[in-house]
């Protein structure tokens, strides 16, 4: 079986990553590169696991010619670009972000990611409410329609949009002003090299990459031009679209991420 026929099935049983990780044995985690597209090459013992918790019982004549003839329109759907139609088509558990065209899945969030991404929020809010400020600050999921296309729609972790006219009932429609991204063994490339390109592109402002391994942060401040500055998790990192005077202090994330012990 292959991969356009595993994601057919996969649909047509209702199954999440969870659930197939569940009846197959496989981890979530490598399903999940293998659903995107991140392993070119699975085990063999893998695929025949996943194959054995996704094809139906009963397999009889119909059901090749059924798979042969959804294979053959699979193909031809992947040689042209995925828009959003296709994005709003899935089902509303699979958490995805299209790209260019290409739908990437996400893992879900791990709960040092959700420590990271909600002291974010709390810093930045806090700072805006004290200030009055005028900026509104979201928190993933939030979908971001970058290039106001209908290829591209991403979720970022962390952002601040100052320009209200850009927040619609769906989405954010264009760049945000600020956007945090906190890095994942699976979305590591994607963040890194695809995302912050198609960000500096769109028009985002500032661009923070956080790396809970490394626990270092990378900040790109677009609009000025800067080389990236690397920050360890001890630091108090100003934030550029507000001159250095808001700062989020990564020694208190860094406490938090350390008293419930789950580094």
């Amino acid at each position: 079986m292959d991969l356009s026929s595993m994601r057919y099935y996969k649909q047509q049983k209702g199954y999440t990553f969870a659930k197939l990780s569940e009846v197959s044995g496989v981890p979530v985690g490598t399903i999940q590169k293998i659903f995107n597209g991140e392993t070119k090459s699975p085990r063999y013992e893998t695929l025949q696991a996943l194959e054995a918790a996704l094809k139906p019982e009963e397999y009889t004549q119909k059901d090749m010619v059924c798979e042969a003839v959804c294979e053959y329109v699979a193909e031809k759907r992947k040689l042209g670009p995925y828009t959003l139609e296709d994005y709003y088509a899935l089902p509303d558990e699979r958490r995805v972000e299209l790209i260019d065209g290409f739908i990437y899945d996400m893992a879900a969030p791990s709960t040092i990611h959700q420590i990271i991404a909600m002291e974010f929020i709390v810093q930045i809010r806090n700072y805006i409410k004290k200030n009055k400020g005028e900026c509104i600050p979201f928190i993933s999921p939030v979908d971001v329609q970058l290039d106001c296309d209908d290829k591209t729609m991403v979720q970022p972790d962390v952002l601040i949009v100052c320009d209200k006219s850009k927040i619609i009932k769906r989405c954010v429609m264009g760049a945000p002003d600020f956007v945090v991204e906190v890095l994942s063994p699976s979305g590591r490339t994607k963040d890194t090299v695809k995302k912050l390109n198609k960000y500096l592109d769109a028009g985002v402002r500032e661009f923070w990459l956080v790396d809970p391994d490394r626990k270092c942060v990378i900040t790109y401040v677009f609009e000025k031009d800067q080389m990236p500055v690397i920050y360890g998790f001890e630091a108090e990192i100003p934030v550029g679209i507000y001159d250095g005077e808001l700062k989020i202090d990564f020694k208190d994330i860094q406490e938090q991420i350390e008293e419930i012990g789950v580094e």
